[in-house]
């Protein structure tokens, strides 16, 4: 995908899958909402989730967003890197400029509007990407030919 379809495809998918490592080495996959401001990907993480606790140990993650049915339609974008976590630990009503972007576009792909409600519950994590990686097969003329 090219520089703007990333920006689009992460713009309109709602779930993303976020790859941490547990203390024994083993992999922890999870389902996660997550907002993308054009260079950072965002996700708002339950602090008592095994994924903070998994991240705050060890920053390095992956995320993987996809979509498509069919094989020749499957598309999607991994990003890999370390997480920073941002803003207050759990995040609160209090207004803070460090997260307001990514809790306007938060708010505006999940709740419908501009107000951001914090439960108390969840903190922000920023992920500025080491790797980007993307895919759509929709491109390639022979899928299309064979999924006819």
């Amino acid at each position: 995908m090219s520089r703007e379809e990333v920006d689009e495809f992460l713009a309109a998918e709602r779930t993303c899958r976020v790859a941490t490592t547990a203390g024994d080495g083993r992999p922890h996959v999870a389902p996660l909402w997550f907002v993308w401001d054009g260079e950072c990907l965002w996700l708002n993480s339950i602090v008592k989730s095994k994924r903070w606790s998994d991240l705050r140990r060890d920053p390095r993650i992956a995320v993987v967003i996809d979509a498509g049915e069919q094989f020749h339609e499957l598309r999607g974008v991994e990003i890999s890197g370390a997480v920073e976590v941002v803003g207050e630990v759990p995040r609160t009503s209090t207004p803070d400029e460090l997260v307001a972007e990514a809790e306007l576009l938060f708010a505006r792909k999940y709740m419908g509007g501009d107000h951001f409600i914090a439960d108390g519950g969840h903190a922000w994590l920023r992920i500025k990407a080491d790797e980007v990686v993307s895919w759509d097969f929709r491109k390639n003329a022979a899928l299309q030919q064979w999924s006819r």
